[in-house]
């Protein structure tokens, strides 16, 4: 079974983040990290493989890491491979900055058809973007079933299929399909493991093969949006203090008003 799990490098959550004069998000002036959502699709992806007899070494079982993105999207592929995924492909041109999903899907979809793959797993969604629309578009553009939101995976080898629990607002749904499929997992699916420290070794040894737009074969896609301004948020106002010398619920009661809450 081949495995490919696409993740991103996204700014850190914690970072302050800006917009450039061009309209993009500072991504250079910020800490950069493996999307913290992508780590639950890659723990699936191991899980799944060691559930089925594989590890690092088995040429049958693998896992490959897929992402799009500059050259330092390295650091955060070297952290996939270092929880145990075996090797991993990065699309970096100059061409894709500002890339949309429409994009990033199109790439990532034509990687994954020259891979071999019998299943993609995806997080639900980036922590930049928060679109969520990345793994359903890939699906879409390979025409393989979707698995979106999944709480749990259960593979059947023998019979090439994949078995999910969905996860819905309003519970949950069983879902199967024939491999290959698009699965993108949800939070609450596994715990990530902490790469060990022969893992980060050997991360160092794994491969990253690195392609342009002409070696996917693919030319540059004018995004459908673009931002033409922005402007920093306005410092928070001062709240409204109110002393209760008596009339306290009389305030109270004109300050809901005022906001027609009551």
């Amino acid at each position: 079974m081949k495995i490919a799990v696409c993740v991103k490098q996204v700014p850190d959550s914690w970072a302050e983040k800006k917009m450039g004069a061009d309209g993009f998000l500072d991504r250079e002036n910020v800490d950069a990290v493996l999307n913290d959502l992508d780590e639950y699709a890659i723990e699936e992806a191991l899980r799944i493989v060691e559930a089925n007899g594989g590890n690092e070494e088995d040429g049958i079982h693998c896992i490959t890491i897929i992402s799009m993105g500059p050259t330092r999207a390295t650091e955060a592929i070297r952290k996939a491979l270092s929880m145990g995924a075996n090797d991993a492909i990065l699309v970096s041109d100059p061409a894709l900055a500002g890339s949309d999903a429409l994009a990033t899907s199109l790439i990532l979809s034509e990687v994954i058809k020259k891979g071999g793959f019998d299943l993609v797993i995806c997080g639900t969604e980036s922590t930049d973007a928060r679109m969520s629309v990345v793994p359903a578009m890939i699906a879409a553009r390979l025409q393989w079933p979707q698995l979106t939101f999944a709480g749990k995976v259960e593979i059947d080898v023998s019979a090439n299929k994949v078995a999910i629990t969905r996860v819905t607002e309003a519970g949950v749904d069983a879902m199967s399909a024939a491999m290959p499929a698009v699965i993108s997992v949800v939070e609450k699916i596994n715990e990530p493991r902490y790469p060990s420290f022969k893992g980060i070794m050997a991360a160092k040894k794994k491969t990253i093969e690195t392609h342009d737009l002409s070696s996917v074969g693919v030319s540059a896609q004018s995004p459908w949006s673009r931002v033409v301004d922005s402007a920093l948020r306005p410092p928070r106002a001062a709240g409204i203090k109110v002393t209760d010398e008596g009339s306290g619920g009389d305030a109270l009661v004109t300050f809901l008003a005022e906001k027609k809450l009551i």
